[in-house]
């Protein structure tokens, strides 16, 4: 009498929510892309030279320094987006009474709903790399043009080409300038770019890209 063979049926790995996955990475001090002061985006936002009043959104701000130093020199208030409580709150302790300054919101970029022409500055240094699927990036833009005034800027920071494939576990892509500014290309005008290299805490070196555009009227 035969057997009959039974083959497994393969199951389809269950992917980590997005705030799962990067709440386990601060709560677990694992910040390899993590960089104290952001000096490129500094320099970049300072370019356009913002009126203390101008809004800005740091996208993926988590716990780093740009809003201690924004807030400290050139603006008023600002927003800081990210799918990490635990980083959020890293952020607010360090920063004590001045953390009232900033509008703390936790949640996916993709799926906020933000006010339209809300703000004068988007700045997200190590988000957009992510985004490996087209649909995301597509969403990405279309938050991005509605967040964004005409006139407004964008200071972007990606992985560049010779920085690793994965970063904190998943899988990025990598940009020149020039891919960047076909991706951006059509409503938002390049006006500056420049490289940086990142050295992580373990030693790694990550070269990074960085672009300004000025979101185009009409």
């Amino acid at each position: 009498m035969s057997q009959l063979t039974v083959t497994p049926r393969l199951e389809k790995p269950v992917e980590k929510d997005p705030m799962e996955h990067w709440e386990g990475r601060y709560l677990a001090n694992r910040l390899g892309w993590y960089r104290r002061q952001l000096h490129a985006s500094l320099e970049l936002i300072r370019t356009v030279s913002p009126p203390r009043e101008a809004k800005l959104i740091d996208i993926g701000g988590g716990a780093s320094t740009l809003a201690d130093d924004l807030l400290a020199h050139d603006l008023d208030t600002m927003t800081v987006l990210d799918l990490s409580p635990a980083a959020l709150d890293i952020a607010r302790e360090r920063l004590g009474e001045v953390a009232d300054r900033v509008d703390w919101r936790v949640g996916n970029l993709l799926e906020v709903d933000f006010e339209p022409e809300g703000f004068d500055i988007w700045h997200d240094r190590a988000v957009f790399h992510f985004l490996v699927e087209e649909t995301a990036r597509r969403r990405y833009l279309s938050q991005l043009q509605t967040a964004l005034r005409p006139g407004g800027h964008v200071v972007i920071g990606t992985f560049g080409l010779g920085a690793p494939a994965k970063c904190s576990g998943l899988p990025l892509q990598r940009y020149t300038i020039e891919h960047l500014v076909a991706t951006f290309g059509g409503r938002f005008q390049l006006v500056e770019s420049r490289a940086e290299a990142h050295r992580t805490p373990g030693g790694t070196h990550q070269p990074y890209v960085y672009g300004l555009f000025e979101a185009l009227r009409g």
